[in-house]
């Protein structure tokens, strides 16, 4: 990889003489970029293109990352009113509306023409890049779906899938499994699975990226009554055929355990257990399909950037950031850098390098051909999974309301929370 981005890198200089870059490297040197990065498991890889990067341009760029579980949000308001803010810096959806005052309007870099995932402030103008893309729907064990017949690419509607979660019920013992999904709804450990993860499937399936009517009326306290019915069949469904245990006890650990040894055909998790799939020695192969909650097809899966690379607005070095991240993001070589050395599923439709990782790999065609809903569960009420939603699931999981009842206590649920939380 380091070869070929050499000789990539070198052919774009070609119009510049030994003598050019003698001379620029005899100049005053550049003043360095700062990265900050917080996905600490792709510093080593950063730092590696960087290196490369100033071997070629002479620009040295400084990545500086930060621990698994650091308070990002606060250390870059600790580097802001220090007077120690970073050219470039990672930031979520959730940090926009804080951090939006520092961020550079970026729209001219050429990346953006080549994805779906870039982050826009609310003038439609792009603020953040992409580097990575993340998703969920349901995730499948496809060994097990072979041996029943059944072909997950099929599974986009809840009859057909509630059809297959009976079929491969009535074969269980003869399978092996315990269940045929692996579900957690308890609300003090697994809120997070339900009251983000499964509430997105309400707020986007099926929708068009830009399409944001249901986001917009949760954030006013309201809900789509008749769009909430058919996502409490569908959760009634996962729930129905989910091992009562890990639906009404388990933790993360027991409900990825419970798949991973094969014991379930599907979970309600995404592509981020791919790095845990080694621990169980888990050798089927598996892939994420949509989580079909309505009777109408919907053939895509929830697929987003969890946060982006923006620009420090009043940094004293922007056009060379710039330059930097048309190269990391904007070229072939840096796309491919990312997906080849920092194993992360490319937001890029270009980029036809794949991620060795089962789950991440089954991603990418729904990615290249656009069929992605975004993940709007992120511009949710602050704490509304936790401390409101997560808990009518739980109730919903233990069978102590039923399925109107908890369209009704969804539908008081949010309204009451958006009142209560009010600026």
């Amino acid at each position: 990889m380091k070869k070929k981005l050499i000789v990539a890198l070198a052919s774009v200089m070609a119009i510049t003489t030994v003598a050019t870059f003698t001379n620029v490297r005899a100049e005053e040197k550049k003043a360095p970029i700062r990265l900050f990065n917080a996905k600490i498991e792709i510093d080593k890889a950063l730092k590696e293109y960087a290196k490369l990067y100033e071997e070629k341009t002479g620009q040295e760029v400084i990545v500086e990352s930060l621990g698994g579980g650091a308070d990002v949000n606060g250390e870059m308001k600790n580097a802001y009113a220090s007077g120690n803010m970073p050219d470039i810096f990672t930031f979520g959806p959730d940090a926009y509306e804080t951090q939006k005052d520092w961020l550079l309007d970026i729209s001219d870099l050429e990346c953006f023409k080549d994805t779906d995932y870039g982050f826009k402030g609310e003038d439609g103008k792009y603020y953040g890049v992409p580097y990575a893309v993340e998703g969920f729907g349901i995730t499948y064990n496809k060994d097990i779906l072979d041996k029943v017949g059944v072909d997950p690419a099929k599974l986009v509607n809840r009859d057909e899938l509630e059809k297959a979660f009976k079929l491969i019920d009535e074969k269980k013992d003869e399978l092996g499994l315990d269940a045929v999904c692996s579900v957690a709804a308890e609300q003090g450990q697994m809120w997070w699975s339900t009251g983000n993860h499964m509430m997105g499937v309400y707020l986007s399936q099926g929708l068009p990226r830009d399409d944001k009517k249901i986001i917009d009326m949760f954030d006013k306290g309201e809900i789509d009554e008749k769009r909430m019915d058919q996502f409490a069949d569908y959760v009634g469904l996962l729930f129905k055929y989910a091992d009562k245990n890990v639906l009404l006890s388990g933790t993360y650990d027991d409900q990825l355990a419970l798949w991973a040894r094969g014991k379930a055909a599907f979970i309600t998790q995404g592509n981020w257990i791919d790095p845990s799939l080694p621990t169980y020695d888990a050798k089927f192969k598996c892939g994420i399909m949509p989580a079909a909650f309505s009777t109408e097809d919907t053939d895509g899966i929830l697929a987003d950037s969890p946060s982006y690379w923006g620009v420090y607005k009043d940094g004293k070095n922007i056009e060379a950031v710039k330059e930097f991240l048309n190269a990391l993001t904007g070229t072939e070589e840096g796309r491919n850098f990312l997906v080849e050395k920092c194993d992360m599923i490319s937001p890029y439709r270009s980029c036809k390098v794949t991620p060795s990782a089962p789950l991440a790999a089954s991603m990418v065609p729904f990615i290249q051909q656009g069929k992605t809903y975004a993940w709007d569960w992120l511009d949710m009420p602050e704490g509304i999974g936790q401390n409101a939603l997560g808990p009518v699931f739980d109730l919903y999981a233990k069978g102590d309301i039923d399925k109107a009842k908890f369209v009704e206590m969804m539908k008081k649920a949010v309204h009451d929370y958006v009142e209560q939380n009010k600026k």
